[in-house]
């Protein structure tokens, strides 16, 4: 019985009915309604877990993301983090997060993945971690590639976070499960992965409808669309 879950995710949508904020979910008939799946997505901000959670709602689907264990050792968001049973990870003992996902998805759960491991600086597709596909394989469950473009713009890693800013619209694209021949290698298929949450992310961004309000606000916006992000092999530098 979902005790805690709920009521987070309805604080969430008060919040954003609160700030106004402009979501827009498409894509979501991918979610399957029934049984396990990794739901692999890009990573902009702090706060990506929350609308990839949301954008799984349409299905009526509750997301078990993968979160570094230190979440889950603070006083305030860890009985929050436990209670919506999300699935810790001990970098230094992965063995263990990897198997309790696996049972995860086996009992018919969706687990939420962002196999950049950490925020993207340039606001595109870093390397990935071969751990989404690897679940997926283990587990037999579909891979659905989902971005998220938006919420950088509310708290992202070197700026300044804005919580409470008023009317900032959240896209959220959602794509096809990712097919996986048997004997396609966990890197070949992590490559297949990459292309296609770079396309999901280019067409979110493509089809956002604000624009900096000036030159001092062209910092959220990747490079090769006119903005001041660092390039992807300076901020992997």
């Amino acid at each position: 019985m979902e005790l805690v879950y709920p009521p987070v995710v309805a604080l969430a949508k008060t919040m954003f009915r609160v700030l106004d904020m402009k979501i827009e979910i498409d894509g979501a008939e991918h979610i399957p309604s029934t049984g396990g799946a990794v739901l692999a997505s890009n990573h902009v901000s702090y706060l990506d877990f929350i609308f990839c959670g949301l954008g799984a709602q349409p299905a009526k689907r509750l997301v078990r993301f993968m979160a570094k264990d230190a979440v889950f050792r603070h006083k305030i968001s860890g009985p929050l983090m436990r209670g919506m049973r999300h699935i810790p990870v001990d970098r230094d003992a992965g063995a263990a997060s990897f198997r309790a996902a696996t049972e995860a998805l086996r009992n018919g759960e969706v687990v939420g993945v962002f196999p950049e491991a950490t925020i993207s600086e340039s606001f595109t597709v870093k390397e990935l971690k071969s751990g989404a596909v690897r679940l997926a394989r283990t587990a037999k469950v579909p891979l659905i590639p989902m971005a998220v473009w938006g919420p950088h713009r509310l708290w992202t890693k070197g700026h300044k976070k804005e919580l409470t800013k008023r009317h900032v619209p959240v896209l959220i694209k959602i794509g096809e499960a990712i097919e996986m021949p048997k004997g396609t290698s966990p890197d070949a298929l992590t490559a297949i992965l990459k292309e296609r949450l770079s396309g999901l992310l280019d067409a979110a961004q493509r089809a956002y409808p604000d624009k900096p309000s000036g030159p001092d606000d062209r910092w959220w916006l990747p490079a090769h669309l006119g903005g001041t992000a660092p390039l992807p092999e300076t901020a992997a530098a």
